[in-house]
């Protein structure tokens, strides 16, 4: 069966999206390239499956189980990245315990690329967030978080550019406001700066300067917030921007099925996808690049 009529009998699970104006003329090779983005959000220490008798979530979830799904996706498409969007501490006993460093050795196990901060990383203070780094074995992002004055500078960058068949994907992070989230001395002298404004400044630079084929924010502000419509959230900052093609949220626990399309600033395209919480489920989204086309994207949720 062809891909586009596959597709097209999966939507349940799954849209296929032009991205509306994307074409890469640019490329020498006359051939498709795909590249498979899988991320998690707000997994709050949550190691262990959970057990037959949790109700709605019994025998779900799992760092294991996540493990064995990412390596079967890598495995069928190597142009892989895995990504997280914050809130990787506090929910169980294991951040009590051991205070995120597991967290930090699982996540470099399953060989995540990039993760960006939520608020509750903050809850053994800033000091307790970097005392566990050396067990990351990968990088974070935060381009709204001023941490010039804190331990944590020079160890959070605004963004990062990975190439991946010659396909370049640009990746920064965003962090919701901490005052009235977070007390003041677990985050101490680190500043928050307006999420669309830094967006705004970020993903031009991804897309026109270093001229990145894919542009992704990887955020920790919330879905929507129907009581306060006009608070930041992730489909605010999709409508606010012009050269975003994916946000990955957190922090709302909002678990979309499928990648939400919301329309940018100039009209086009752009995905928002969340996968609840505690790692019961893996986001996936394939970008199909093809020469002289439109970008098209397939996004679906795996449960674990």
């Amino acid at each position: 069966m062809q891909r586009r009529k596959f597709i097209k009998n999966t939507v349940a699970t799954g849209a296929l999206i032009g991205m509306g104006g994307m074409t890469l003329s640019s490329f020498a090779e006359n051939k498709q390239k795909r590249i498979t983005i899988l991320h998690t959000n707000d997994v709050h220490s949550h190691v262990d499956p959970f057990g037959p008798e949790d109700g709605r979530n019994a025998n779900k979830g799992g760092v294991a189980r996540r493990a064995t799904l990412v390596e079967a996706i890598r495995q069928e498409n190597p142009n892989t990245l895995l990504l997280d969007a914050g809130d990787i501490f506090q929910g169980t006993p294991y951040f009590n315990y051991y205070g995120g460093e597991l967290e930090f050795k699982l996540m470099s196990m399953l060989k995540y690329d990039l993760a960006t901060i939520g608020n509750h990383d903050f809850d053994n203070g800033i000091d307790g967030l970097y005392a566990q780094l050396p067990h990351a074995d990968f990088e974070f992002v935060s381009a709204n978080y001023d941490f010039k004055n804190t331990v944590m500078d020079t160890h959070v960058k605004p963004y990062k550019i990975f190439v991946k068949d010659s396909i370049k994907i640009g990746v920064f992070g965003l962090g919701i406001q901490l005052e009235g989230l977070v007390e003041k001395r677990m985050f101490k002298e680190t500043v928050y700066l307006d999420p669309i404004e830094i967006a705004q400044d970020m993903s031009r630079t991804l897309k026109q300067e270093h001229k990145c084929d894919l542009v992704i924010c990887l955020s920790h502000i919330g879905y929507f917030y129907k009581k306060f419509p006009e608070k930041v959230s992730d489909l605010n900052l999709a409508r606010a921007t012009k050269d975003i093609d994916l946000i990955i949220g957190g922090h709302t626990h909002t678990f979309l099925p499928k990648p939400t399309i919301e329309k940018n600033s100039v009209g086009k395209n752009v995905l928002v996808n969340q996968v609840g919480a505690y790692g019961l489920y893996l986001g996936q989204i394939d970008f199909y690049f093809e020469p002289g086309k439109e970008t098209e994207a397939q996004g679906t949720t795996i449960l674990v």
